[in-house]
């Protein structure tokens, strides 16, 4: 059980916590594979790659990574609102910590626009206090470096956040950054997520939300 009162704010991830987006990534990364006459994989793996950072992603295209990775992202930007859907609690979560006045924070390794004009397709924009994507010279998770930037700009320390994620990379970063960690086993399991950092972990959004309810009053 946490201290009362001592989060003060919710970092969440995107992709795989709040959003089913995945199916314009998989589909990018099936194409780019087949372009660039790499070895397919399946749509799980996928998801793990994405769970794990940036670096497992593009580690995929070998030493064509540079021109696989820009040929990537361009079949993806082709159309990213296709297949998104919110996960089930997610919409529940941000209307809850709303009425809490509890201020909420996306930190993802989707590119800044895209997170932007996704949160905005599903109607969440003003749920969302603060939206931290990748950026050119911005480091992904799990480097700490969008966790902090986050609780910068909502003026609180990391020790009093929470960040909910389904990425092993996720896990890391708040860990780094000093955030408690809670995960959700969609791609990883809880043994998994416990290694990265995680001290709860939960099968979905609705459970995670069912625990935050105990520890926010």
């Amino acid at each position: 059980m946490l201290k009362p009162h001592s989060i003060q704010a919710i970092l969440l991830d995107m992709d795989g916590t709040l959003v089913d987006a995945f199916a314009p990534i998989v589909r990018a990364m099936k194409q780019t594979l087949q372009e660039f006459s790499l070895a397919q994989i399946s749509d799980a793996d996928i998801r793990r790659h994405t769970g794990k950072g940036d670096c497992s992603m593009t580690a995929l295209f070998g030493n064509q990574k540079e021109a696989a990775g820009k040929r990537f992202l361009e079949i993806h930007d082709e159309d990213y609102f296709t297949g998104i859907f919110p996960l089930a609690g997610a919409s529940e979560l941000l209307h809850w910590l709303q009425n809490k006045q509890m201020p909420a924070a996306i930190v993802t390794s989707k590119g800044q626009h895209r997170a932007e004009e996704q949160l905005a397709h599903l109607g969440w924009s003003d749920q969302i206090h603060t939206v931290i994507g990748k950026l050119t010279g911005r480091a992904s998770k799990p480097d700490p470096e969008s966790l902090l930037i986050a609780c910068a700009a909502l003026q609180i320390k990391p020790e009093h956040t929470l960040m909910i994620g389904d990425g092993i990379a996720d896990m890391k970063a708040a860990q780094r950054a000093g955030s408690i960690a809670i995960g959700i086993t969609a791609s990883f399991s809880s043994a998994e997520l416990r290694e990265a950092g995680a001290t709860q972990t939960f099968p979905t959004l609705i459970e995670a939300h069912a625990w935050l309810k105990t520890q926010i009053h």
